[in-house]
């Protein structure tokens, strides 16, 4: 991770863009950051944690994205400039306050919300486009182009956000957040910080309702007239620009990262002299009439954006509202088919849309090396499935509930959510997770599914959730199943650690973002003071775990809990040695003539077991095994051996 307070302004950095994003933060003066740990935005708030004593500044992963924002506005409120940052998912977590905070406003000091979107679902659950939650909250709304304007862009927000009165969002995208490029550092401030709730009697910090002096219908006729305040600062933004001919044959609009793709595809193309880039980094209000400007010099639009058509949708209707003095252009983007209305932009799409509009003939590489390169890489590139690491505490949980489930035989099921155990949904946890949706949303399935017993079900449900993902949202789903009596079994996959993310901190580490020591909020206390049964297991302890999983299963005195507590193994191997040494006992492997069917490498799956061609056995790979053991004990042969490690 890049040093991000290094005092050099005017030098160039190679940083990330989530990085630059921090360096913006720290250029402008914050005094409190504030998020929730999701790719692709965890790396913001991992930076200024990494420099926050240093920059006297407070740090905190919070336990899920709306109480980020609420803290960081509580700092708001005090007078301290403060950021929130997520990833796409989380600003649902957060939109209830933030439809609040925007009627509200906010304090004397800058409130920025960064939300990181995903374009692809690369790892996440959905693909969603945070932009038109911001029009739909009338929350101010930039996107970076590259790695400069996201650390220029942080810096203006929060001039910006105290300007007008209200919280600001910058949008970025994983291309963003996760490539690197030069940016030129400025210089960071010396001022102290000094925190004050300015008591004031006009309640501008509280949500306004019709018995307050200034009522919600007023607040939000206040609120679009800061619109409007913004919308001037748009017009003059530094972000927004244009590059081309007078009067191209083609103008693009686009905007973010896509920008980058529509230059490389028109200085690609060669079209530098038909084609116009109108690139805006100001998104929501619309800049108007620096578009209306730009748009009469073409009769051929095309939009470049990812995901929604939310520029696109804009200017149409901006355009339909404007005097007919000319014949309205022809729009090309997501509605014509043009440009993808799903997944990531690259290069290569813009430039088969830019041919396309203009009729040009463009043919990247020959066939022939399109066909020998599928040829080579069917050949000699392995196929890899996506599956938890060598050791991962995982695997033996799945395995333990799948042989539960069956000795059940009740066609028992589980529900979960996103997380590292999302890929239960696969080969990787034998197929055994049934419901994937937002963080949570397995605990509060469960619960609805186990008060159908008066409908004729009887299937067990289990249902699977994170630690992190624990605190963040399953509680209340759980409390929610053991008032109204759910019969269902909630299992914690507890490895100390958002492993998924980065592996940062939660309420059950007992360490914070700056790596001080922390109370550890017990979820075993915590479950049990509900009212719930627990029971805390070893997952690699498979025969104790499976009899306690059919045990609470058979159990029907409303929700219980079943905590799989062993350390993900990429923690565990920093600090400790591996539990055995794993090997094959070559007379007992009788490969193919055993009866399970190669149940090891085909079934179990675990990278550390290979299969040896040649011997025609089950082989450990010593570089990827973690000496956990667990295959052990799940070959019908008994021919993998643990011997205890000696070093």
């Amino acid at each position: 991770m890049a040093k991000i307070d290094i005092e050099a302004p005017g030098t160039s950095q190679l940083f990330i863009g989530n990085e630059a994003i921090a360096r913006g933060a720290l250029e402008a003066g914050i005094g409190f950051a504030a998020a929730y740990p999701g790719t692709p935005s965890s790396e913001i708030l991992g930076s200024l944690a990494s420099v926050a004593k240093e920059s006297n500044i407070y740090v905190e992963w919070s336990v899920n994205e709306k109480v980020a924002v609420e803290a960081a506005a509580g700092a708001s409120f005090a007078g301290i400039r403060a950021i929130a940052a997520m990833k796409q998912n989380g600003i649902n977590v957060a939109s209830d306050f933030l439809a609040n905070l925007v009627m509200s406003g906010i304090g004397k000091g800058g409130l920025v919300v960064v939300s990181c979107d995903d374009p692809a679902a690369i790892s996440s659950t959905n693909e969603q486009d945070t932009r038109p939650i911001a029009k739909w909250l009338d929350v101010p709304l930039v996107e970076p182009g590259d790695f400069q304007e996201a650390k220029d862009m942080i810096r203006w927000l929060f001039e910006l956000s105290e300007e007008i009165g209200t919280v600001c969002m910058l949008r970025s995208v994983t291309r963003i957040a996760h490539a690197r490029g030069n940016v030129k550092l400025g210089e960071l401030p010396k001022k102290a910080k000094k925190a004050h709730f300015d008591q004031v009697h006009d309640l501008r910090n509280v949500m306004p309702t019709t018995f307050m002096p200034i009522p919600s219908p007023l607040r939000h006729f206040f609120q679009h007239i800061k619109i409007d305040k913004v919308r001037d600062k748009f017009e003059l933004s530094p972000f927004n620009s244009y590059t081309g001919p007078d009067k191209p044959e083609l103008l693009i609009v686009t905007c973010g990262s896509c920008w980058l793709y529509s230059q490389d595809a028109v200085k690609t193309l060669g079209v530098e002299d038909k084609v116009g880039i109108l690139k805006l980094g100001t998104l929501w209000p619309l800049p108007e009439k620096f578009v209306e400007k730009h748009l009469d010099r073409s009769q051929k639009i095309l939009f470049v954006e990812e995901i929604d058509p939310f520029l696109e949708q804009s200017i149409m209707e901006l355009v339909a509202n404007l005097k007919p003095a000319a014949p309205f252009p022809m729009f090309y983007g997501k509605r014509s088919g043009h440009i993808n209305a799903y997944g990531e932009l690259n290069p290569d799409m813009v430039i088969k849309a830019i041919s396309t509009i203009l009729g040009l003939t463009y043919q990247p590489r020959d066939t022939d090396y399109d066909s020998k390169a599928s040829t080579l890489a069917k050949n000699y590139v392995p196929e890899r499935s996506i599956t938890f690491c060598a050791g991962c505490p995982h695997r033996a949980t799945f395995w333990a509930i799948k042989n539960a489930l069956k000795l059940d035989g009740r066609d028992g099921l589980v529900t979960g959510d996103i997380g590292c155990y999302s890929m239960a949904l696969g080969p990787a946890g034998f197929f055994q997770v049934r419901t994937l949706h937002c963080m949570g949303a397995g605990t509060g399935v469960a619960s609805g599914l186990g008060k159908l017993g008066q409908f004729g079900f009887n299937q067990p449900v289990l249902a699977v959730v994170g630690d992190s993902t624990f605190y963040h949202a399953a509680i209340p789903a759980l409390i929610n199943g053991i008032y109204n009596k759910s019969d269902f079994v909630l299992v914690i996959l507890d490895n100390g650690a958002t492993a998924m993310t980065g592996f940062q901190p939660h309420p059950g580490t007992g360490v914070t973002a700056i790596g001080e020591p922390a109370k550890v909020v017990s979820m075993e206390d915590l479950c049990r003071s509900l009212g719930a049964r627990v029971e805390v297991c070893d997952p690699f302890d498979l025969k104790n775990t499976t009899a306690t999983l059919l045990d609470m299963m058979n159990q029907s005195d409303g929700a219980r809990v079943v905590i799989m507590r062993r350390p993900c193994e990429l923690v565990r191997s920093k600090r400790e040695k591996a539990l055995y040494r794993v090997y094959i006992n070559a007379e007992k492997c009788i490969g193919d003539a055993c009866g399970c069917d190669r149940l090891c490498t085909r079934v179990f799956l675990c990278p550390g077991l290979t299969w040896d061609n040649e011997t025609k056995k089950s082989k450990i790979d010593e570089v990827i095994c973690t000496g956990c053991g667990v295959c052990a004990d799940i070959c019908p042969q008994e021919a993998i051996i643990k011997e205890e490690a000696t070093a």
